[in-house]
């Protein structure tokens, strides 16, 4: 099992992270929690858990123990998969899925694309004792404002949602309020999804 990588980014977006080491260019799935966490670094230190499949071989990466600890508890749920533990770290922080799963907190969870009743209600039944609370908290950081609308409508297309959609939802937002950084349009593009 691997358990970290150190390495110069490459190429960074708000769902994947290219991280180069020894020459060799590692494609790693990230959330918009670890994305925020990594704007302006050039090198850096990625939690890594491996996902093999017969089809693939997947690595998800995280800025911090604490997110990875979260993310790997919320795929030990039954229907929980790793794309959609992914889909809860991007719409909120390690933090505050821990609050909302020790809250018993369904409707927030339930908001989230991909969850619905029953899968909040056993995340939080399966989780609610194993859950330490935290105070972690993410400070945002804007990207260039020319490259907002792409890298959100690139990272909803990712995470399974259609161009036209997202556009549409991106545009409303965008012109509702002018100055959001990706990782807020994006959290509420997918509240609104």
């Amino acid at each position: 099992m691997l358990e970290y990588i150190k390495g110069n980014i490459a190429e960074l977006t708000p769902t994947q992270l290219i991280l180069e080491q020894a020459g060799i260019g590692y494609a790693i799935n990230i959330s918009l929690f670890s994305y925020t966490q990594l704007q302006g670094a050039t090198e850096v230190q990625i939690f890594l858990h491996q996902v093999i499949r017969e089809d693939a071989h997947l690595l998800f990466g995280f800025f911090s123990q604490e997110e990875r600890k979260v993310f790997r508890l919320l795929i030990s749920v039954s229907g929980v998969g790793a794309n959609t533990a992914r889909m809860i770290l991007s719409s909120m922080s390690p933090d505050e899925a821990q609050h909302a799963i020790a809250d018993g907190n369904v409707a927030l969870l339930q908001s989230i694309k991909g969850i619905g009743a029953k899968s909040a209600q056993r995340i939080i039944v399966d989780l609610k004792d194993k859950v330490v609370k935290s105070s972690d908290s993410a400070q945002l950081f804007k990207p260039a404002d020319n490259t907002l609308k792409k890298e959100a409508l690139s990272a909803l297309e990712i995470l399974g949602f259609g161009r036209k959609q997202a556009e549409k939802v991106i545009d409303k937002l965008l012109s509702a309020e002018e100055e959001y950084p990706v990782e807020d349009l994006i959290k509420k593009a997918l509240k609104l999804l």
